[in-house]
């Protein structure tokens, strides 16, 4: 069975830096596309960015756009999501997701099979 575990969150002020980590075990040699989502008290998980296998293909929410950049390396079986120019609009628990598919299209929460716990992610004023 595929596990993810994100790692990375934690508190910064506004304008400033964060790195999420996602480690993966168990993709073995299967192509994964990988996403990261987040979900602030009271509103809906929303799509933050996801990458396709080979790491080429990228694609952003607006809100994030610019101001975030998505990786990986699947030699280590991670993906990291690089947030700069942080907002206290981007606080909210930010969870790794996977689907089969090496470019797979999916924006929504039920587009992917395996989730990680989550990392909480605080940016104060």
């Amino acid at each position: 069975q595929v596990q993810l575990a994100e790692s990375g969150g934690g508190l910064v002020q506004a304008g400033g830096s964060l790195r999420l980590s996602c480690a993966a075990s168990n993709f073995g040699y299967s192509p994964y596309t990988v996403a990261w989502f987040r979900q602030a008290p009271g509103k809906e998980r929303e799509f933050v960015a996801r990458i396709s296998w080979s790491g080429d293909m990228r694609f952003y929410a607006d809100s994030v756009k610019d101001r975030f950049t998505i990786s990986r390396d699947n030699a280590k079986n991670t993906v990291n999501l690089q947030m700069s120019s942080l907002k206290p609009d981007d606080t909210a628990v930010y969870y790794c997701a996977a689907v089969l598919g090496t470019d797979y299209s999916g924006i929504y929460h039920g587009d992917y099979d395996y989730w990680g716990q989550g990392t909480q992610v605080t940016v104060s004023s």
